[in-house]
């Protein structure tokens, strides 16, 4: 005798309710991604206000900005002394400068953590929360097409559209205008930050 095997499929509620679930799920994922790149943006705009509170900290404790201070090797064993000219000078740290000593100073005051006897550029500098270089330092620079004087924070290699978020809330939203601005990377077209990519953006405070 044979046996018929039951050849019984989904029902269109099965399939239903299946694409419903797959929906939530993806819904779910996505919403997550987003929640976690908001929260990275949020940490650098708090990065940033951390790092210029330390600077002037440092200056009210100290009575030079970290960085040019010269009497620093006087207070630590091992720091590095500025020139105490008035000004961070130096740029990006890139090697022994004033723009690096910075860093340094901030942390042998307990302003801010970290290894204080780290002169590396590539270590002893924070990084943003989206995985580039922070910098800053004091001085007149081009940026916007406009010369501007006074302390500047600078990110380096941030993707191109957390840095118009960055710039929407704290500034004026466009790539080449502003205190926050286009320095180098990916271009604008306009005023307006690239749909991809990654740029460096230099704000001055």
């Amino acid at each position: 005798m044979k046996y018929l095997r039951s050849s019984k499929g989904f029902t269109l509620v099965e399939l239903a309710i299946v694409l419903v679930i797959i929906g939530i799920i993806l819904g779910a994922v996505l919403k997550g991604q987003e929640l976690i790149y908001n929260a990275k943006v949020k940490r650098v705009q708090s990065q940033i206000k951390e790092f210029v509170a330390a600077f002037y900290t440092y200056y009210d404790k100290y009575g030079y900005y970290p960085g040019d201070d010269p009497a620093a090797s006087a207070r630590w064993s091992g720091a590095p002394n500025g020139n105490g000219n008035g000004l961070v000078e130096g740029g990006y740290c890139d090697t022994a400068e004033e723009s690096c000593y910075l860093w340094r100073h901030l942390r042998y005051g307990n302003i801010i953590s970290g290894d204080p006897a780290d002169a590396t550029p590539a270590t002893l500098l924070p990084k943003h929360a989206f995985g580039g270089n922070l910098d800053m330092f004091t001085g007149t620079y081009t940026v916007g097409g406009v010369p501007r004087s006074g302390l500047w924070i600078t990110l380096r290699n941030i993707e191109a559209q957390a840095a118009a978020a960055i710039d929407r809330a704290m500034d004026d939203g466009k790539c080449t205008t502003g205190s926050i601005a286009r320095y180098a990377g990916a271009t604008c077209s306009n005023a307006d930050y690239p749909s991809s990519g990654y740029l460096d953006i230099w704000m001055n405070f």
